[in-house]
């Protein structure tokens, strides 16, 4: 990711992911980029629960996974899936 930060959106913008990537470990496997309010969720591709929620400084995400970083660009509205860790992000828009 080198020094520059690679968002238009701060560091600690807070951002929504769940329980499962961030105390389980389990991987970033959807990344959504809202087009109503502009916000990011950080998902593990499986059936999201509310109460599984957290809610983390987009700079968590980056560090926690730095392929992140690569969908910095990622418009309003389009989301990122992957099929697993280290694999290549697909991006689409939103239905």
């Amino acid at each position: 990711m080198g020094d520059a930060w690679p968002f238009g959106d701060p560091p600690n913008l807070s951002v929504v992911t769940q329980h499962s990537i961030i105390k389980e470990g389990r991987p970033v496997l959807l990344v959504v980029h809202d087009e109503e309010d502009g916000g990011w969720s950080f998902l593990d591709g499986g059936e999201f629960r509310v109460e599984a929620a957290m809610l983390v400084a987009l700079q968590t995400m980056v560090s926690h996974d730095a392929s992140i970083a690569a969908l910095a660009d990622l418009p309003l509205g389009w989301q990122a899936q992957r099929a697993g860790l280290g694999q290549p992000w697909k991006r689409e828009k939103s239905e």
